[in-house]
């Protein structure tokens, strides 16, 4: 069996229903065993934190049946005039909302406040994009988390960009608004979705000039 756990900043574990890092604390069959070319990098990466753990990168909570729920990704967290705040949380604050299929959260860099969030939301079926839907889900992300958390934007798409598996390719998101190249998109399940995502980006970058 694989010895999981969860634990706190210090590495101790934290009692069920408390949010901490997941890690594993002893091997398992098919686990990771390096990087190619970098072993430093790998020992750094995963075993660095806690000698002798595995340190997943997601945060976890574990329920009273001892069942574990991932929460996402603990090292995207975006700094937002000097307050840290998860990806996760504003995503879960967005599809909390009726309207609000998928999300996906990325920080843009801003010269003020260093980041600032730009969410990318898939729509319910029934729900169309409009000021007033923009202004309600601006309302209710700041009730949910607060006003710290106020997306700069939220781009409507049809669809997010994933892998094949099911994946969001947060890269090409980060991608598109930083204007960097794309890079390699071989593995996306539908090339239309980040030339969707780029246009709608751009149209909406060009009423926030205005």
């Amino acid at each position: 069996a694989v010895d999981a756990d969860i634990f706190d900043d210090k590495g101790q574990s934290v009692p069920q229903g408390t949010k901490g890092y997941l890690v594993i604390k002893s091997p398992w069959p098919g686990m990771l065993q390096t990087v190619w070319k970098d072993s430093d990098r790998f020992k750094q990466t995963y075993f660095g934190r806690w000698p002798g753990t595995y340190y997943v990168g997601d945060y976890a909570i574990r329920d009273p049946d001892g069942y574990f729920w991932l929460l996402g990704r603990a090292d995207e967290v975006l700094k937002v005039a000097g307050h840290r705040i998860g990806t996760v949380e504003l995503e879960s604050a967005l599809v909390s909302h009726p309207a609000v299929s998928e999300a996906a959260v990325m920080g843009k860099e801003d010269a003020v406040k260093g980041e600032v969030p730009v969410a990318f939301i898939v729509l319910r079926g029934g729900f169309t994009p409009s000021d007033e839907l923009q202004k309600e889900l601006v309302k209710h992300v700041r009730t949910t988390i607060g006003p710290i958390a106020t997306p700069e934007a939220i781009v409507v798409v049809n669809k997010l960009p994933k892998t094949r598996s099911g994946k969001i390719m947060r890269r090409l998101l980060k991608a598109v608004l930083s204007g960097a190249p794309l890079g390699d998109t071989s593995t996306i399940e539908d090339e239309g979705s980040i030339e969707d995502i780029k246009a709608t980006y751009e149209e909406l970058r060009k009423q926030l000039q205005k």
